[in-house]
């Protein structure tokens, strides 16, 4: 069978032989692999139809001088942000940046882009890149120590996209922070596409070494694209006591079809705080996976989504405690309107050894149309005897009392609507110390209910 991807887009990409060694890993998985389908239980309600053979890479792009050539979009979402510096994204390249604050970069910290990164800073690009999302498939679902070979594993989840993103990224975001150093200010990646019927790559990469904290908006967003694809893999380490935060924003325009894992081994002592925001694309598939490697390591993560129209929107979770006396707490919120469909799959796994599990699973889901559909499938898998785990899920529509004591107070269908919406996502949105982040998030779900 002819192949739609050859090594051919692996040689024109360039760069050393360890990443090209790399690269021809995933293009191989890749193309052994099936797309993923019903059959297999990760993907149980999500079918992704592509013809892959008809895709063609995002073209290139210029680099502008002012933010005034972006798309209007991501002007506005620019102009209100808080971060300390980012790089704006075009499919495979970096079209506008502000520079690192030199204090910053006087202690070691590097942000830059991840094509820039492996010409600039080889060495530690070379030691953490495929360490965390690897670009094979494990031999069971331990993750290797950044630097090393990973070990195998038979999930097919782990499979196609993930090999995709490994083969054939054409960019992303590269952040080191050094032992020792806050960064305070966050640092932000805004990812847009502005061609119909391609594909774009991408990988971030965020290393917090021990004692180090960083917080990284990871944002994306489009007009509507009919027939793009958004492929992208994440990976954050998090050495002994190192603190990170990381927040994505998948905003893409109608036609986009997005799938993206986010994967943070955490070390020692070490915090790794999450959100994943899902409100744009048609079809968004976003894994979000914690591997608990450290004693006293903690995760949280948070997750709100909103799908209206025909949006289909896939949450796949994993909170996997490898180590004793860790903490894991996740809260995922969602709302489904019109003709929408929302799944959720999360998995509290605790290893032989890892006593004194603390973990925590509850996704919520508020639906405001009896046509949309939730699934929710929360799961257990304990191999230790002293830890305490509890996970739930509910899934209901809204309080009709609630609403018309709204409505009887004068207040219009689609903002009392949007009052209970933002009300159900508050629990998650007081979770969040970034107010810029919290007034966009509000700013899309006023559009979606019609109250902007």
């Amino acid at each position: 069978m002819t192949q739609p991807f050859t090594e051919d887009l692996i040689t024109q990409a360039g760069g050393p032989e360890w990443l090209t060694a790399k690269r021809k890993e995933g293009l191989t998985l890749f193309n052994s692999l099936d797309v993923p389908h019903e059959g297999v239980e990760a993907w149980k309600y999500t079918r992704v139809d592509v013809d892959f053979a008809s895709l063609r890479p995002h073209g290139k792009r210029d680099v502008v001088q002012d933010i005034t050539a972006l798309p209007a979009s991501v002007q506005k979402r620019l102009t209100s942000t808080d971060v300390g510096a980012y790089l704006v994204l075009d499919g495979p390249d970096v079209v506008y940046r502000t520079e690192l604050p030199a204090e910053l970069s006087a202690k070691g910290v590097i942000f830059t882009d991840l094509r820039s990164a492996v010409e600039q800073h080889g060495d530690k690009v070379q030691q953490y890149l495929y360490s965390v999302v690897p670009a094979e498939v494990p031999d069971d679902t331990t993750i290797a120590a950044p630097g090393t070979t990973p070990s195998k594993s038979p999930d097919p989840s782990e499979g196609k996209f993930s090999a995709l993103a490994a083969a054939l990224w054409t960019n992303g975001a590269f952040v080191y922070v050094p032992r020792g150093v806050d960064v305070e200010l966050p640092l932000g990646s805004f990812r847009v596409m502005s061609e119909a019927g391609t594909y774009t790559a991408t990988r971030t990469l965020v290393v917090a070494e021990e004692n180090a904290s960083v917080t990284f908006i990871d944002e994306q967003d489009s007009e509507a694209l009919p027939g793009t694809y958004a492929i992208g893999a994440v990976e954050l380490v998090l050495k002994q006591a190192a603190r990170v935060r990381y927040v994505s924003i998948q905003n893409w325009g109608e036609g986009v079809t997005h799938i993206q894992r986010q994967r943070g081994d955490v070390g020692r002592d070490a915090t790794l705080n999450s959100l994943v925001v899902t409100m744009g694309g048609t079809l968004s598939r976003t894994e979000m996976q914690s591997y608990l490697r450290g004693q006293g390591s903690d995760s949280e993560m948070l997750a709100l989504y909103f799908a209206n129209k025909d949006q289909h929107f896939d949450h796949y979770t994993l909170q996997h405690h490898a180590a004793p006396n860790a903490h894991s707490d996740l809260l995922y919120k969602g709302v489904g309107d019109d003709a929408s469909v929302g799944v959720f799959s999360g998995m509290i796994k605790v290893d032989l050894g890892a006593q004194k599990t603390d973990a925590y699973q509850k996704h919520r889901t508020l639906m405001l149309s009896s046509d949309a559909r939730n699934y929710s499938v929360p799961q257990l898998e304990i191999n230790a005897n002293d830890v305490r785990c509890s996970h739930g899920s509910t899934t209901g529509p809204v309080d009709q009392e609630q609403l018309f004591f709204l409505r009887s107070r004068g207040i219009r269908q689609e903002l009392a609507e949007k009052m209970l919406v933002t009300a159900f996502l508050e629990d998650v949105l007081t979770r969040v110390p970034l107010r810029s982040v919290v007034e966009y998030i509000e700013g899309i779900i006023a559009e979606k209910v019609g109250a902007a």
